[in-house]
């Protein structure tokens, strides 16, 4: 453990599934996740930092607030749909739907 406080370790944080991980880094210096995501330390101003991140084209990388308001959207536009479903024929949408029974074709 000493080893790692010197290598900008402070402290971790254990949750039921998920660890937080407190790290020092000075400008220029970065941290690598999964082989394939590195965050850098482009600047610090304050109490504001500017991070710099490399990752693959298909990950995703949102700030939190906008990633909670994304989910939001989606839990709203999935109730909506069931309540549609259901208000307008008076079943839900898994007792009418056979379209896959009647369709062989996967990209329809």
């Amino acid at each position: 453990m000493i080893g790692q406080q010197r290598e900008g370790l402070r402290r971790s944080y254990r949750t039921a599934t998920f660890v937080m991980l407190y790290l020092t880094r000075k400008i220029g210096e970065s941290i690598v996740i999964n082989d394939d995501i590195e965050v850098t330390v482009v600047d610090v101003r304050g109490k504001s930092i500017k991070l710099g991140m490399t990752f693959p084209e298909d990950v995703s990388v949102y700030r939190r607030e906008v990633y909670e308001r994304i989910l939001a959207e989606q839990a709203g536009a999935e109730s909506d749909t069931s309540e549609s479903d259901t208000s307008e024929s008076g079943t839900s949408e898994s007792e009418t739907d056979t379209s896959s029974e009647k369709n062989d074709d996967p990209a329809t």
